[in-house]
């Protein structure tokens, strides 16, 4: 018994001693074999869909990345194969990367082959045309057998650079929260696509390598996001504001282009001087920062006047010198007026304070309510509900709010006491441009996936009619006597006529009146075509410094070269030439062709295909015969030479350019793809020297 008892002692001692051997003595290489054989599942990153604007132009792309390893070990590579080209390999891998010499890379292989390495990192971010190149090398050349192990990670890249940057946005991960900013944040699940699966063993340090050749589960690329952003548009209203912020030493501002019956923004730009004195994007103020809005905050007010009131206005009101005081504060013109009485319409022209507080509360003194209730009935009070997050929250001061004053109502209606983003004031001229009818502002036009259409995002109305139809042409005639005989006379525009209203408005630097006193923010919104509005533009102007504060000498400019140069490259605007008079030919549109090879392409697919020439020539389908296709030769050059335009829909960029520019035509090309629209119809008459615009899809 005493037996049994003292074995059951020396065997459990025994345990514990070689408990405590591997624990203490043995434990490090213990755990390093464990890690050794330590296999883990990893996401491999689907590729994020594209960012495109209305044209087709890219506007964000996934790059693929790659990080480059080798298995000099692997069973295919003999002993024979790696002493005759571990030495090329050395100096192929040093001449393609440049960062080691021949003698390093090589002497990393030989180590690599004698400790019997399975995988050795050589080069991360490599570009996917250097991987091409290196799947060439000696022993990688192999392919799959050659060692050459590889694994994807995507780059976020802006070919436009900072076009547009803020609005595209950024996705960013962070430890305990994503960051999600712009069209990319909105749309971060639609673009990422979904994560594939790749076991990875775990080898010396944290050293991960795939454990096969291919993935487990591969991974789901993204959908493709196609904005209402124009990027040439785009291109014209970032370097207009940026000329405007320069030139008046601002502090930063924003620029908003929007189609009038659509909502589309069609280019959105907001530019911030840095330390540096550069200008770069980095918040988006159109959307995110409300403000006081100064003056144009007066469309508001005159809509509620005429809207509820049906003012005349031929009405007289009396604004003296220009001073006026409510209760113990003291409101002023910013210059003094032509006369002591000024008519309504000369009040709005001349942007008179004390002219617009005078009749806001002469109709509305005795029933604030109903004129703030007009204000939130033009959505004013609420967010537009952008799909772009990070969208500010207005103010409109109610009646019943503590900070309601005596004086609240005549500051409120010039555009104090409140808080409206730039889309929000932009959003109500539109309305008016539109005849009543708002629609929110929107930036995605479609969702496609391998360029298929998954969603179309189609116009969203928040108010099938603002106010009267009557109240609308009364505030257009406000709106273009600015433009015609008031504080935006700098607008007038030769070709077409322009309707807005400028803005001053003295606002806090850093949101503190007290602590950090006052500066200017300058302002102009607008539409044009006035006759014919299809575009509504804002621009904002913060901070100038060079003694110039008004909005029609510092932001009118801003407005005037984009509506000129939008006016002067869109087709919108352009009436096709002689449009009155018959055409001289006719035509369906026109592919250049290679007979030879149409015959065969039809052959494949069942169908006949006759032409009535043999050569290589610019043909169009006869349609005389529906069953089948004959192609009849189109002479081109013969009608451009009589001084004919003929029908160019169907022709390549590169042939219509051809044919256009060798017989003295100035073409101004659109889009990507064949030619889809021509400013000057098939048919009519031209001039050497005469201009079209191709419209390609």
């Amino acid at each position: 018994m005493y037996l049994v008892y003292i074995l059951l002692c020396v065997f459990a001692l025994t345990i514990l001693f070689k408990i405590c051997m591997i624990q203490f003595s043995e434990g490090d290489m213990w755990r390093a074999k464990a890690q050794a054989f330590t296999t883990k599942v990893f996401e491999i990153e689907a590729v994020r869909g594209n960012i495109f604007d209305v044209n087709g132009n890219l506007l964000a792309t996934s790059l693929p990345y790659y990080e480059i390893g080798v298995d000099i070990n692997a069973p295919s590579i003999d002993k024979k194969l790696f002493n005759d080209k571990v030495d090329s390999l050395g100096a192929c891998l040093a001449g393609l990367f440049k960062d080691k010499s021949q003698k390093t890379y090589t002497k990393l292989l030989r180590k690599a082959r004698r400790d019997k390495d399975r995988y050795v990192v050589l080069k991360r971010n490599v570009s996917y045309k250097d991987l091409q190149i290196l799947k060439t090398f000696p022993i990688f050349r192999k392919g799959k057998r050659g060692g050459l192990v590889t694994l994807q990670t995507n780059k976020r890249e802006r070919p436009f650079q900072m076009l547009a940057a803020r609005s595209i946005g950024y996705v960013q991960y962070q430890r305990r929260d994503t960051l999600k900013v712009g069209l990319e944040g909105a749309f971060d699940t639609t673009l990422m696509g979904v994560s594939g699966k790749r076991l990875m063993q775990k080898i010396a340090g944290d050293v991960w390598r795939p454990i096969n050749d291919e993935n487990e589960v591969e991974p789901k690329d993204g959908s493709d996001l196609y904005t209402t952003i124009d990027i040439n548009i785009q291109d014209v209203a970032e370097n207009a504001l940026l000329k405007a912020l320069v030139k008046n030493d601002a502090s930063h501002g924003c620029v908003v282009l929007m189609e009038v019956k659509t909502g589309a923004i069609k280019a959105i730009a907001n530019l911030t001087r840095t330390d540096s004195s550069q200008y770069t994007e980095n918040l988006n103020y159109a959307l995110g920062y409300p403000t006081e809005p100064g003056s144009t905050f007066k469309l508001a007010s005159f809509l509620a006047l005429i809207d509820e009131y049906n003012i005349n206005l031929d009405e007289k009101v009396n604004v003296g010198n220009g001073e006026c005081m409510y209760f113990d504060r003291h409101m002023k013109d910013s210059h003094a007026p032509e006369t002591s009485v000024l008519t309504a319409q000369r009040v709005f022209e001349t942007s008179s304070n004390v002219g617009t507080s005078k009749l806001v509360t002469k109709y509305f003194t005795k029933n604030p309510k109903a004129f703030i209730a007009k204000l939130n009935a033009f959505h004013l009070n609420v967010p537009l509900g952008l799909s772009i997050p990070g969208e500010g929250r207005p103010r409109i001061k109610q009646v019943k709010d503590k900070d309601w004053y005596g004086t609240s109502l005549p500051w409120i209606s010039i555009g104090y006491e409140s808080l409206i983003t730039p889309l929000q004031t932009l959003a109500l001229y539109n309305a008016v441009a539109n005849n009543g009818k708002m629609v929110k502002p929107r930036f995605v036009q479609e969702i496609r996936r391998n360029g298929n259409v998954l969603k179309t995002f189609e116009p969203e109305v928040m108010s099938e009619q603002l106010v009267k139809p009557q109240t609308i042409e009364k505030a257009k005639k406000l709106m273009e006597g600015v433009v015609s005989n008031g504080t935006g006379k700098a607008l007038n525009i030769t070709a077409f006529k322009v309707a807005g209203k400028t803005g001053t408005a003295q606002i806090a630097k850093d949101g503190d009146y007290k602590k950090n006193g006052t500066t200017y923010q300058a302002s102009f919104v607008g539409y044009f075509p006035a006759d014919k509005p299809l575009y509504t533009c804002i621009v904002i102007i913060n901070s100038p410094s060079n003694g110039i504060y008004y909005g029609g000498l510092v932001a009118g400019p801003v407005f005037k070269e984009i509506a000129e140069k939008v006016y002067s490259s869109s087709l919108d605007f352009i009436e096709p030439v002689n449009i009155k008079q018959p055409l001289l030919t006719k035509a369906p549109a026109t592919i250049k062709t290679m007979n030879n090879e149409l015959v065969t392409v039809g052959k494949s697919f069942g169908v006949k295909v006759g032409s009535e020439s043999n050569e290589n020539t610019y043909v169009t389908r006869n349609m005389a015969d529906s069953s089948r296709i004959t192609l009849t030769p189109v002479n081109l050059e013969g009608q451009l030479k009589k001084g004919i335009i003929p029908n160019l829909q169907g022709l390549s960029a590169k042939d219509a350019l051809f044919l256009l520019e060798n017989n003295g035509i100035h073409v101004k090309l659109y889009g990507m793809g064949t030619v889809k629209k021509q400013s000057i119809e098939a048919g009519q008459k031209y001039n050497k020297g005469d201009k079209i615009v191709l419209i390609l899809s």
